[in-house]
C-alpha cells in the first residue's frame, strides 16, 4: 500500500487533532499512515526524516505562532538540509496544514513556509482540493467544510478550549477529507512511477 507520512507539531493538541484525522482520511482512502509527532526542538529528527525518505508522500504540520509556523516545527525543518543537499526527497508529494485561534492569523503565511520547505526539497505540492461553501459568513457555522476558506493547505481555527471540544467537527471533516485527497493522489502518483507493462517485458 501507499504511504503517507504525516509529520507535525501541534503545541497545545489542537494541530494534533487535525494530524489524526488527516491518518483516519488516509485510512479511509485505503492507504497506510504513518504519525510522526515532533516533541521538542532538541529531538533527534533522524528517525522521522528516515520515514519520511520512505514514505511516498508526506504532510507537514505546524500551529501558526505569531504568523508562521511554530519555532519547534522550524527547528525541524532546518535539520533536513542534509536531505536537500542529496536530493532524497525529489518529486515526492507533499502537503501541509496548520491551525491557530484567530479565524485569519497568518495561517495562510504558514501554509506558504511549508510550500516553500516542499519546494526547496523538490517536492510536488497537493492543495486542498475542497471548495468554501457557497453561504453567507452568518451562515457558515462550525460544521462546515473548509468555513475559513483555504486554497493552499489545510487551515483551521481552535477556540481557546481543549482539544476535545476544538477545532470544530467541520475542520476535522476537512481534515479526514484532505487525507483522503492527499492518499488518492499519492497512489496515482506512485503508479504513474512504475515502468509500463511494455517496457517492463
Amino acid at each position: 500500500m501507499t504511504k503517507v507520512a504525516i509529520v507535525y507539531h501541534s503545541g497545545y493538541g489542537h494541530t494534533a487533532v487535525l494530524a489524526d484525522k488527516i491518518a483516519e482520511g488516509v485510512r479511509d482512502a485505503g492507504q497506510t499512515p504513518v504519525v510522526l509527532k515532533i516533541d521538542s526542538a532538541a529531538q533527534d529528527f533522524a528517525p522521522i526524516i528516515e520515514q519520511i525518505t520512505e514514505a511516498d508522500a508526506v504532510v507537514f504540520g505546524a500551529p501558526t505562532y505569531m504568523g508562521d509556523v511554530s519555532g519547534v516545527f522550524k527547528v525541524f525543518a532546518d535539520a533536513t538540509a542534509g536531505v536537500f543537499f542529496t536530493g532524497a526527497w525529489k518529486d515526492k508529494l507533499a502537503a501541509g496544514f496548520t491551525n491557530s485561534h484567530s479565524f485569519a492569523g497568518d495561517k495562510g503565511h504558514a501554509l506558504e513556509s511549508l510550500t516553500i520547505l516542499a519546494a526547496q526539497h523538490g517536492m510536488n505540492w497537493v492543495n486542498l482540493g475542497l471548495a468554501p461553501p457557497g453561504v453567507t459568513a452568518a451562515e457558515r457555522g462550525p460544521d462546515t467544510i473548509n468555513r475559513v476558506g483555504s486554497f493552499i493547505g489545510l487551515a483551521a481555527q481552535s477556540d481557546n478550549a481543549s482539544p476535545e471540544i476544538t477545532p470544530p467537527a467541520g475542520d476535522r471533516e476537512t481534515a479526514r477529507l484532505f487525507g483522503v485527497r492527499i492518499a488518492e493522489a499519492a497512489v496515482r502518483w506512485t503508479r504513474g512511477a512504475q515502468p509500463a507493462l511494455s517496457e517492463a517485458a
